[in-house]
């Protein structure tokens, strides 16, 4: 079953159940399949069918729900282009991807001159009304671009086959049905607004968007949990632990809050524990994968097994995913429904598997006792520095639990004696050098111990709310530059 057919079952089934909900305005099922329908006659009557690509340059909200239920309805595959975007990387998202038209608000922006633009607000058709247009599992569903190890978005090709695996798995994995309220806070190009587009309509339960000005609000942001009774929320670590920090979850009654998914980044466990001691009664998951595969592992968090000094799991296989080890450089191989089509180049997703079908994520991982996979990095942020290869995730695990540090990274920087030298961006409160290089030098062998600590106030992060790991190399080289003793 795909997207359009859990919208259909939903509508049909119960058409006025809200299946999202901004501010003051909400979308029943029946109302979202009837705009669907007229956006998708809409598209047709502009040549879009089936294989096109339509790029939505929406942000989160009822419109982009309407949008990409559109998209899909007409038979074509939507790409999200974030609105915050330099234009200069929206026009080449949208020349990559080979958009047939763009949806978006108002009249065309600079950057998308010579391009076909569409105001959904404005479409109009005086065609009759039609059934969704036939897809098949291995058609694109979406093409999510993410950044690319060369400099230039890579674009993700993600066929049907994988959406209805994700959404049917995390609909009955986490018990949801038309009586949750899933909070939304993902943008509509980060993977994770898969599970908010798509799981809560196979559900039919309610997708509430969280004002965006409640991003940098914690206790606000947290009164917005309690007072829409959010039963479900899938977000970053990053955001979690700045809750557990400064959003006072144990003064607020959070009791509908049944379940909270997580995933994007490594979530340090001290702050994990933080979070699990002031959600008491809440179910905690971590969710594990590249936008290549989705989630492809999972872990039911288990309280009594939490250690700040040590990393959690990332679990076991989830929607479907068969998953193997390579012997010689640990690396997590994938196949299985969850995996996308391919990356696009040239009209075409372009495989990038094995003969038999596997996909190297560039994960290093290992199995415990148990037989739960670990994160032990990635294998393009491994270091080398003096003769010894680093991997940084192991560094940030140590210096993530020290009391007082809400997060940390540690970066390469490039040194004419030893090659690269290490060099650690670490948050939190009342942090000094003396006694980050003391906790480093108990637990850490010498050429593992960073050379240099930044210290900042808050990690910078991205619009999807993962670490930006580029922002922050320029933070380190602007203060080393200015203080090289540092």
């Amino acid at each position: 079953m795909n997207p359009l057919e859990h919208l259909l079952r939903a509508g049909h089934a119960e058409p006025g159940q809200a299946l999202f909900e901004d501010a003051d305005r909400s979308l029943s099922a029946a109302e979202l399949m009837e705009d669907a329908a007229a956006l998708a006659a809409a598209l047709r009557d502009r040549g879009v069918g089936r294989g096109d690509r339509v790029g939505i340059a929406l942000g989160r909200g009822l419109d982009a729900a309407r949008a990409v239920y559109g998209v899909l309805g007409a038979g074509a595959c939507y790409v999200p282009l974030d609105p915050s975007s330099p234009p200069a990387r929206l026009r080449h998202i949208a020349r990559a991807a080979g958009c047939r038209l763009l949806l978006g608000r108002g009249g065309t922006p600079g950057w998308a001159q010579g391009l076909d633009w569409l105001d959904p607000a404005a479409a109009s058709t005086t065609a009759p009304a039609a059934p969704p247009v036939a897809v098949r599992p291995e058609d694109i569903a979406a093409i999510l671009y993410t950044s690319g190890s060369t400099g230039t978005p890579k674009g993700v090709a993600i066929p049907h086959r994988a959406v209805r695996a994700f959404a049917d798995w995390g609909r009955d994995t986490f018990g949801l049905d038309s009586g949750d309220r899933i909070a939304s806070l993902a943008p509509l190009h980060f993977d994770l607004s898969l599970f908010d587009l798509f799981t809560g309509p196979a559900a039919g339960a309610t997708t509430c968007f969280v004002p965006e000005r409640l991003k940098l609000a914690p206790a606000r942001l947290v009164d917005w949990l309690a007072g829409q009774r959010i039963t479900t929320w899938y977000t970053v670590p990053s955001l979690l632990g700045f809750l557990a920090l400064k959003g006072g979850l144990a003064q607020r009654d959070l009791g509908a809050l049944k379940c909270i998914l997580f995933a994007g980044e490594v979530f340090p466990t001290a702050r994990l524990m933080t979070l699990a001691e002031q959600l008491p009664h809440t179910r905690l998951y971590n969710l594990f994968g590249p936008t290549e595969t989705n989630v492809c592992l999972y872990w039911p968090v288990r309280r009594e097994r939490l250690r700040a000094d040590r990393a959690i799991p990332v679990g076991v296989p989830a929607c479907g995913a068969e998953l193997r080890i390579d012997p010689a450089s640990g690396e997590l191989q994938v196949r299985g429904p969850c995996l996308m089509a391919g990356y696009w180049r040239d009209g075409a997703p372009r495989p990038v598997f094995d003969e038999a079908g596997w996909f190297a994520t560039g994960d290093r991982v290992s199995r415990n006792d148990r037989g739960e996979y670990l994160f032990h990095g990635r294998l393009d942020r491994m270091l080398k520095s003096a003769g010894y290869r680093i991997e940084p995730a192991e560094i940030e695990q140590v210096l993530n639990a020290m009391p007082g540090v809400s997060g940390a990274v540690v970066l390469g920087l490039e040194d004419a004696v030893s090659g690269t030298r290490l060099a650690a961006a670490v948050a939190g409160d009342g942090l000094g050098q003396a006694a980050l290089r003391a906790w480093a030098a108990e637990r850490l062998p010498a050429w593992m111990r960073p050379a240099y600590y930044v210290l900042l106030d808050s990690l910078p992060v991205l619009p999807n709310g993962k670490t930006d790991h580029q922002r922050l190399r320029r933070c380190i080289e602007e203060e080393l530059a200015a203080c090289p003793t540092t």
